[in-house]
């Protein structure tokens, strides 16, 4: 085997990039904080700023343009003929996407503006407004699946993250839930929760359902989970016919309740007989009540021995 090269799985390939020393680092840093102050240099101008040979300058380029942080362009208006064309060096989106950014204190500020002027439902205009973009953006994804809630969520899943949203679906019973790990307006979204119910609001459109938030990364969940409805479905009592009553329970026959405990055929508290009463008013020095029993009465009865 050639000096060189290092052997893994039985082949021989190239030897893994080191890791950049502390001290390269911070070079490299001061390299991209130049292109960023003074916009695109050459290797020379940037040496000369350092304090390093170009050649150590290259070296950090090289790695940088590496990493995707920079890039190289030919500078405009160089003659082509003999020698080397001068090479400019500029700073990439990721490379800028490096420095702290202010961003979210930039939105909050506006936000703040928004609501002293004109109340809650004007930030809600506002994320209404931010978000138009991002449902037209994702609708194409979503209209080409022709199914369930749940079969659209995972379409809107590949398109948010294509957004930055780091989303994903899944199947659960009683529906489905979309759910994104990553939201790009957290710290705005936590003191102006209008964001969130727009956003919840565009998920329900593209699904074609209502849908429920369950969580968001705003209020402090680790996920933005929302809840996708599926198909209602009835009970199977429901759908069974109700047996019809037995005839002899109908007339309260066979069931081992008497027929006189059911409504309708309930008797009430005995009361005393009339003869009893009128002796009780007599005793007590009345005249005796007329008698309100409908029982006819014999007449040889009432006739004194």
């Amino acid at each position: 085997m050639e000096s060189g090269t290092v052997q893994v799985g039985g082949g021989v390939g190239t030897p893994p990039r080191p890791s950049p020393s502390p001290e390269d680092g911070r070079t490299r840093d001061r390299v991209s904080a130049l292109l960023l102050e003074h916009g695109p240099q050459t290797a020379t101008e940037l040496a000369g700023q350092l304090g390093v040979s170009p050649t150590a300058v290259r070296r950090h380029l090289d790695a940088l343009v590496a990493t995707g942080r920079v890039e190289e362009r030919h500078a405009p208006g160089t003659p082509r003929g003999r020698g080397r064309p001068a090479r400019l060096f500029h700073l990439t989106d990721a490379g800028r996407s490096a420095f702290p950014h202010a961003y979210d204190d930039l939105a909050l500020t506006a936000l703040r503006f928004v609501a002293a002027h004109g109340g809650p439902d004007a930030v809600r205009a506002v994320a209404e407004a931010q978000l138009a973009g991002l449902e037209q953006r994702c609708s194409a994804a979503v209209e080409a699946v022709t199914g369930a809630p749940v079969d659209r969520a995972q379409a809107l899943a590949g398109a948010l993250t294509a957004e930055g949203y780091a989303a994903s679906a899944s199947a659960i019973s009683g529906g489905g839930q979309l759910c994104q790990h990553h939201c790009p307006v957290a710290h705005v979204a936590a003191e102006f929760p209008q964001l969130c119910e727009a956003e919840t609001a565009v998920i329900g459109r593209l699904v074609g359902t209502h849908v429920q938030r369950l969580a968001t990364i705003a209020h402090g969940d680790g996920v933005c989970t929302t809840h996708i409805p599926g198909p209602v479905r009835r009970r199977y009592d429901a759908l069974r016919p109700r047996p019809e009553a037995h005839p002899e329970r109908a007339r309260g026959e066979g069931d081992g309740v008497l027929s006189h405990t059911r409504a309708g055929n309930r008797s009430g508290p005995a009361s005393p007989v009339p003869d009893e009463r009128a002796a009780h008013r007599l005793r007590a020095g009345g005249r005796p009540a007329p008698s309100t029993s409908s029982t006819p009465t014999n007449d040889r009865e009432r006739t004194p021995a």
